[in-house]
C-alpha cells in the first residue's frame, strides 16, 4: 500500500519492487533495483526517508524516519543495504553495504558504517537516556508515560490527512535496457533465453537443409 501523508508522496524507481503487503507512506524515496518485501512498513514521520540502489528491505521489517518541532531524524539507507526480516531501524544512517540482521533493532542518531553489520537480535541505540535521545523527555519515573502521550498527539497529527494512492507498478528488469553492469546482469537470464531459443531455431533449419540435400542425392 502508497500512501501520501499530508504533502508528501512516495517517490519509487520504476524499476523498484514492492510487495502488494508492504506499506510505503510519506516522503520516501525508494532507489532503482531495490526490493520492499511482504509485510514490511517504510513510514516518514516528520523527516525524510531514503533508501539507495538495490537494496533489500526484507519481510515485517520496519524502516521509519523521525522528526518533530525539536529534534529531527532522517532516515538514510546507502546503496546495497540489507535490512533484515522483523529487523526495525528508525532514524538512523546505514552506510553502502551494510547489513541489519533478523530481528535486529537501530535507534535514531546511531551509524552504522559502510558494509557494518548489525547481528541478528543485536540492539544499537544512542549513548545517554533513551527517552531524552529518542524523544526529547527529560530523565524521571514517568518518562515512558510521557513519551506516550507525546508521541501519539504527534503520530495523529503528522497521519491525519494520509491518502491512500494507486499501488506501485515495477518494470519488470527484462524491459529495461541501459549500459552499466546492474543492469546488464539483471537482462542477462531474458538475453540467454533468447540465445537458446535463436540456437534451436538455427538447429532445425540446419536439420531441414541436411534432409533436403539427402532427397536431391541420386540412388
Amino acid at each position: 500500500m502508497i500512501l501520501s501523508s499530508g504533502t508528501k508522496k512516495p517517490k519509487i524507481h520504476a524499476s523498484a519492487y514492492v510487495a502488494p503487503t508492504a506499506t510505503i507512506s510519506g516522503d520516501v524515496t525508494v532507489g532503482a533495483g531495490s526490493a520492499i518485501l511482504h509485510g514490511a512498513i517504510v513510514v516518514a514521520e516528520g523527516a525524510p526517508l531514503s533508501i539507495g540502489a538495490d537494496c533489500v528491505i526484507m519481510e515485517h521489517a520496519v524502516v521509519k524516519s523521525s522528526g518533530g518541532s525539536a529534534l529531527q531524524f532522517p532516515m538514510t539507507i546507502a546503496d546495497r543495504c540489507i535490512v533484515g526480516p522483523h529487523a526495525f531501524v528508525v532514524g538512523a544512517t546505514l552506510g553502502k553495504g551494510a547489513f541489519v540482521g533478523s530481528g535486529a533493532s537501530v535507534y535514531n542518531g546511531v551509524t552504522i558504517p559502510g558494509n557494518g553489520r548489525v547481528e541478528p537480535g543485536e540492539v544499537r541505540k544512542p549513548n545517554g537516556d533513551f527517552f531524552e535521545a529518542i524523544f526529547n523527555i527529560e530523565q524521571s519515573p514517568d518518562a515512558g508515560a510521557k513519551a506516550a502521550q507525546a508521541y501519539a498527539q504527534f503520530l495523529r497529527k503528522t497521519h491525519a490527512q494520509d491518502t491512500v494512492l494507486d499501488a506501485h507498478v515495477g518494470t519488470a528488469p527484462s524491459a529495461r535496457r541501459a549500459s552499466s553492469s546492474r543492469d546488464d546482469a539483471l537482462t542477462a537470464p531474458v538475453e540467454a533465453d533468447s540465445m537458446v531459443d535463436a540456437m534451436m531455431l538455427e538447429i532445425q533449419e540446419m536439420e531441414l537443409r541436411r534432409k533436403e540435400r539427402g532427397k536431391r542425392t541420386p540412388q
